[in-house]
């Protein structure tokens, strides 16, 4: 894919925009990757009450 293909799907006015939105849109990927490699990684205590912890006093 072009700068210029980008540039139309994403309907932006400048290659500048094209390129940011482009690296926002990478580094969010890449961190939602090492966010799903903790899954199953993290142990939680079986009796632990999440919801009591939103009860107000």
């Amino acid at each position: 894919m072009t700068v210029r293909q980008a540039q139309l799907l994403g309907r932006q006015k400048t290659k500048k925009a094209v390129v940011t939105e482009a690296l926002e849109e990478y580094i969010q990927r890449r961190r939602r990757q090492d966010i799903i490699k903790l899954f199953n990684k993290i142990e939680y205590e079986k009796d632990y009450d999440y919801k009591k912890q939103r009860k107000v006093k």
